[in-house]
């Protein structure tokens, strides 16, 4: 397990920090957010990073995990990140901000292939070599990406499936599930379900039940979407079978990701 500056035993313990937001829900993890400034199309300079930090504090958020592109068209050198991670995380601590900073990386599934396994644990989620947010190439999601799932899985690897609202196919949630079915949980943008041009087909996915985790994939605080889950919460709420499962949708699942643990969701998704 890769070692940090962030790392530590709070991921098993519920965090002073953490907001209570609805119904006792707590936000542990945000697991999809490009942090880190100067390495992809990210956080412009570290004045900008340490604003989406705060950000995430003012949400309820405890910890981000810092996901850069791993991709063909950013140049994101594995054996930087740790010193890129810890110049960010003391950046944070020194503005007063409580949000603690994780490892991770946003894999391309075009990039698997080019990358060895003590590759791949550097940015796993947590840097707990265990979960990879793996990001679908451009297109719907098809059979090679299932290939590359299962791939995965053999060289020890979990994958949680990034952004499937931008995959968008006929039979997307037939996909879904037989990813899930493979052992993959799937990460959706938390601000897909706050806007109302795209409300209701999020919440279509949500009540097929192949959303499993929110992330923010915010890139700036200047612009685009923040670093926030709380309000995508509160719709997840209206839904069957996410709203019986927010606590696991917000604290259990992210938690048990950064800490590279094994796990289920208690849903199924339908057929």
């Amino acid at each position: 397990m890769q070692s940090g500056p962030e790392e530590g035993p709070w991921v098993d313990q519920q965090d002073p920090y953490e907001s209570v937001i609805i119904g006792g829900v707590r936000v542990a993890v945000d697991l999809h957010c490009h942090l880190l400034p100067g390495l992809d199309d990210g956080a412009r300079d570290l004045d900008d990073a340490v604003a989406m930090a705060k950000q995430a504090q003012a949400d309820g958020i405890a910890a981000i995990c810092a996901t850069p592109h791993i991709r063909q068209d950013h140049d994101v050198r594995i054996p930087e990140l740790p010193s890129r991670l810890s110049e960010v995380a003391a950046a944070v601590r020194a503005a007063g901000c409580r949000t603690r900073i994780l490892p991770g990386g946003e894999v391309s599934v075009s990039q698997l292939d080019a990358l060895d396994d003590s590759e791949l644990s550097a940015v796993s989620l947590g840097g707990s070599g265990r979960w990879i947010l793996l990001e679908p190439a451009p297109g719907p999601i098809d059979e090679r990406f299932e290939q590359a799932v299962g791939v995965l899985g053999r060289r020890g690897f979990r994958a949680l499936v990034a952004h499937p609202e931008r995959h968008l196919g006929p039979d997307l949630i037939e996909r879904l599930g037989q990813l899930v079915d493979q052992g993959s949980l799937v990460q959706a943008t938390a601000d897909f379900f706050v806007d109302e041009h795209s409300r209701q087909g999020m919440l279509a996915l949500a009540r097929a039940g192949v959303i499993h985790v929110l992330g923010s994939d915010s890139h700036s605080s200047l612009a685009g979407r923040p670093v926030a889950l709380a309000a995508a919460l509160q719709v997840l709420a209206t839904a069957e079978p996410t709203a019986a499962h927010l606590g696991w949708i917000a604290g259990t699942a992210p938690r048990a990701i950064v800490a590279g643990r094994d796990l289920t969701s208690p849903f199924p998704p339908s057929r």
